[in-house]
């Protein structure tokens, strides 16, 4: 299969093909005598699950690490749920800290909505920070 077709089929775009090959993530395709790349099917595979790790909010670096558990031989299906449990709880913690963050920034938003301009403090840039 040619770039263009593997592209569209993986819903990715060729740019993404070549960084993907680049760095390594896929395998470096034969190439046909007229110099093009000549993509098999298993590089889809590849691609497909690699959307879905990146959907899933996984880094390049996790996914590498995935593909070379599969490549060596071995199912990465403990790997990829320890990878997912981790990613969890970050995502956790982010909310945490989301939601501290706007409990603040509504609090100084209603100082600011029920405040008059006329009350600001002059030696404070703005007293509603």
């Amino acid at each position: 299969m040619r770039i263009g077709d593997v592209a569209a089929a993986a819903g990715v775009s060729t740019k993404t093909l070549r960084f993907y090959e680049d760095i390594g993530l896929l395998p470096a395709p034969a190439r046909l005598s007229n110099g093009y790349r000549d993509y098999t099917p298993e590089t889809l595979t590849r691609l497909e699950f690699m959307t879905r790790g990146r959907a899933a909010g996984l880094s390049l670096a996790s996914l590498r690490e995935v593909l070379a558990i599969r490549d060596a031989g071995h199912a990465p299906c403990l790997h990829v749920r320890e990878t997912l449990g981790r990613h969890l709880a970050e995502i956790d913690d982010q909310l945490t800290a989301l939601a501290t963050l706007r409990a603040t920034v509504a609090e100084a938003y209603d100082t600011a909505a029920n405040g008059q301009p006329t009350d600001c403090d002059p030696d404070q840039i703005c007293s509603y920070l």
